[in-house]
């Protein structure tokens, strides 16, 4: 697709990224955001399911040019939505081909090839929005966060909660001492809800490959297996080479309330307090992991607590008595302080109330502090919106849940899935990324398939 300028020495991305200061820049902003001439040229990789919401949702900020997915059976409705987008099943060959075209992408894949894609695209300057989680290793989060810096891209996670204003507002009475002193934050979830342990332990037989889909593509980064339904679509979210779990699925979305409002950073200490029987293959059943994260100049340390899953029939939650009565919800976070205690009883920590502390029988007094974080308010599309503008700002901090957080996010809560593996807790060194456990350090990373790497 030929980009339209308004002069002929200036490329479309080479405005985009002179910014706001620019008086060119203006006539380049997404018409249907910002009312402009010219629009950005956007692509999709992996458009079927959530794919298929977010390229629709960018679709909003600018014109899809491209679709990449692995089976475009799942991806019909993204195809038939941008009849003029020009398909690929390999996002490699899209972005050889059409890199220079292309100024923003989503990328909604399976967790493993989420770095691998947004990182070829982040080096093409492409500015990037990634699904949750941002990355399949904690070594892949670090490299997401400094590519984004490096390349002087916009970024955004889908965890689109960040999105909502009741979630902003937790965020600064978290900031405002609501609570007093923070302690302690606990985060469940209903997850899992796709095969894994206990069910499915060991790898599929083979299956014919359906003539609709790109196995090759799929696996991606992975070792080579052969085809099973029971890998694609969705279910590989509980296989350790595709997904990362529970954890990984919802703690983006869950513990993002937590992790922003207690202004947590890196665990130096992980440890597994119980895990249901590991394989090689799928993840356990249940688990509760806790993460210690160091104390910092405005507050003490704090133990985080993730639980997930049921063991015989009975869902790990959180202490009863900090619940103060109420009847826990199937996902929902308490953040414990010297004062009291917040309560979300929902997934995105957009619904949250103020109990008594911990052996306490009032919930503390408190006044909402005037806004410090920008009002959004519009969801999963909002994120893209939101996005959009700190494209045309040229400024990534407009984008709440740009890479730096998001990176740093996603780098702590994979964390709990080394400690999984490892079945022991660990020290963590994060500025070396490694441990004195070596198999925690070896977990931080992983092989990649030649052509794949990083």
């Amino acid at each position: 697709m030929a980009h339209k300028t308004f002069i002929k020495s200036y490329t479309r991305r080479d405005i985009l990224k002179a910014g706001a200061a620019s008086a060119i820049a203006v006539n380049f902003l997404p018409s249907r955001v910002f009312g402009a001439n010219e629009r950005l040229a956007v692509a999709g990789i992996g458009v079927g399911g959530k794919g298929g919401s977010d390229i629709n949702g960018a679709g909003r900020i600018g014109d899809v040019v491209a679709l990449c997915d692995v089976d475009f059976r799942r991806g019909a409705g993204a195809a038939k939505n941008f009849p003029k987008a020009k398909r690929f099943t390999d996002f490699r060959e899209m972005l050889d081909k059409m890199g220079k075209e292309i100024d923003a992408c989503t990328v909604s894949t399976p967790d493993h090839t989420h770095a691998p894609a947004a990182i070829r695209a982040m080096r093409q300057g492409i500015h990037v929005y990634c699904q949750k989680p941002l990355t399949h290793t904690v070594w892949e989060a670090r490299q997401m966060r400094l590519e984004a810096e490096k390349n002087k891209v916009c970024t955004q996670m889908g965890n689109q909660g960040t999105a909502m204003t009741g979630m902003r507002e937790g965020v600064e009475a978290l900031w405002a001492g609501a609570i007093g002193e923070i302690t302690e934050c606990h985060v469940w979830t209903n997850r899992p809800v796709w095969p894994q342990a206990p069910g499915v332990t060991k790898a599929l037989p083979a299956q014919a490959v359906p003539d609709h889909v790109d196995w090759n593509s799929f696996i991606g980064p992975a070792k080579m297996r052969p085809y099973n339904a029971g890998y694609h679509p969705f279910k590989w979210r509980g296989w350790w080479d595709y997904g990362t779990g529970a954890m990984g699925d919802m703690a983006c979305h869950t513990a993002n309330l937590a992790y922003m409002g207690c202004r947590l950073t890196q665990p130096t200490w992980v440890e597994p307090i119980t895990v249901g029987p590991i394989n090689p293959e799928t993840f356990p059943a249940w688990a509760v992991i806790k993460l210690t994260f160091p104390a910092i100049k405005s507050r003490g340390e704090v133990d985080f607590f993730w639980y997930e899953g049921k063991q015989n029939g009975k869902k790990k939650l959180p202490p009863a008595e900090l619940f103060h009565g109420n009847n826990p919800p199937a996902s929902g976070s308490l953040m414990v302080g010297t004062k009291g205690i917040l309560y979300s009883p929902n997934d995105y920590g957009a619904a949250w109330k103020l109990l008594p502390a911990p052996g306490g029988k009032a919930a503390p007094e408190f006044e909402k502090p005037d806004p410090v974080l920008a009002r959004n308010n519009k969801g999963d599309v909002g994120m893209k919106l939101e996005w959009a503008e700190a494209i045309k700002a040229n400024n990534p901090k407009l984008a709440l849940s740009n890479f730096n957080h998001a990176g740093n996010f996603t780098e702590a809560i994979l964390l709990g899935n080394i400690a999984m593996r490892v079945g022991e807790g660990f020290d963590w060194n994060a500025k070396k990324l490694q441990s004195s456990n070596k198999k925690a350090t070896a977990f931080a990373t992983k092989d990649y398939r030649a052509g794949w790497e990083i």
